[in-house]
């Protein structure tokens, strides 16, 4: 059985050695771009179970990122936090049962996104688990170890209906980030954007043309950031068409201030607990 301790805690950059484990089906953005000009009809709902952010009395802060989205009849956990422990105890005071999750997607290979695998996988081990090509073929065999299914990503799909991987954006830091669709327009969730969330958005507006982007929420990677960059990306965010932000995790309090100010309104503060629903009528819970 796998143990946190062998999920990564540093990026390790290995090219040539990785093949696709499950089939995955691949659109094209010109062949998917007639596709991507309606909104979903179900309500879509997200919950952060692993933040370093406070915001639920009760659950247990620690640097890493976990979200549960809920669409349709699917239920996703995006990236597994650092520390299994915390993140089965917040997802059960959440009410958020592992034996529920119908498949796992992770960002980038992370300890603090990759750490909590081993402890789903261990009540919970039938689940496909999405990943980007280049992480290492260990990982697979651990996954394939464990009883569950490894699906190398690489590019843009949709993997379960109306949520979307848009693939694995290569860089320094190789990294994958989701796209939901929901009755508002694309809801786009990333771990860290270590490739760069502009970058991440405006792949997202290619693939998806003229459909909205209602909402985007996770990491943004703007620890070490400066004002002036972190305005630049907030202007890029605004010519993008993002109606609402919910940054977490390493996007640093100054940068969240920066974008609360650019918002207003449609700035979702959020940390370990925080649910927003979208629907005809948007609803965000801090419990």
């Amino acid at each position: 059985m796998m143990r946190a301790a062998s999920f990564f805690c540093s990026v390790i950059a290995v090219s040539g050695m990785f093949f696709l484990f499950t089939k995955v089906t691949i659109m094209t953005a010109n062949a998917h771009q007639n596709d991507t000009t309606r909104t979903g009809s179900s309500a879509v709902r997200l919950t952060v179970v692993y933040d370093n952010n406070p915001m639920t009395a009760g659950l247990q802060t620690a640097w890493g990122f976990a979200c549960v989205i809920e669409a349709g009849k699917t239920k996703a956990l995006f990236d597994t936090g650092g520390d299994g422990v915390v993140l089965l105890e917040n997802m059960r005071k959440l009410a958020i049962a592992p034996a529920d999750i119908d498949l796992v997607v992770l960002s980038h290979p992370h300890g603090d996104h990759t750490g909590g695998l081993s402890d789903i996988l261990r009540i919970h081990p039938r689940l496909p688990v999405y990943f980007p090509r280049s992480f290492p073929r260990s990982f697979s065999e651990e996954i394939k170890t464990a009883g569950a299914t490894p699906v190398a990503v690489t590019s843009f799909a949709e993997i379960q209906p109306g949520i979307f991987t848009l693939g694995e954006f290569r860089g320094a830091i190789p990294e994958q980030p989701l796209a939901i669709r929901t009755p508002r327009g694309l809801v786009i969730v990333t771990g860290c954007a270590h490739p760069g969330i502009v970058r991440i958005l405006a792949r997202a507006r290619e693939v998806f043309g003229k459909e909205p982007v209602h909402l985007v929420m996770g990491g943004f990677h703007l620890v070490h950031a400066s004002r002036k960059e972190i305005l630049e990306i907030v202007d890029g965010f605004r010519e993008l068409g993002v109606h609402s932000v919910a940054p977490c995790h390493c996007t640093s309090d100054t940068a969240r201030l920066m974008f609360s100010e650019a918002y207003g309104k449609n700035y979702r503060a959020i940390g370990v607990g925080a649910t927003i629903e979208i629907r005809s009528s948007e609803r965000h819970n801090n419990k």
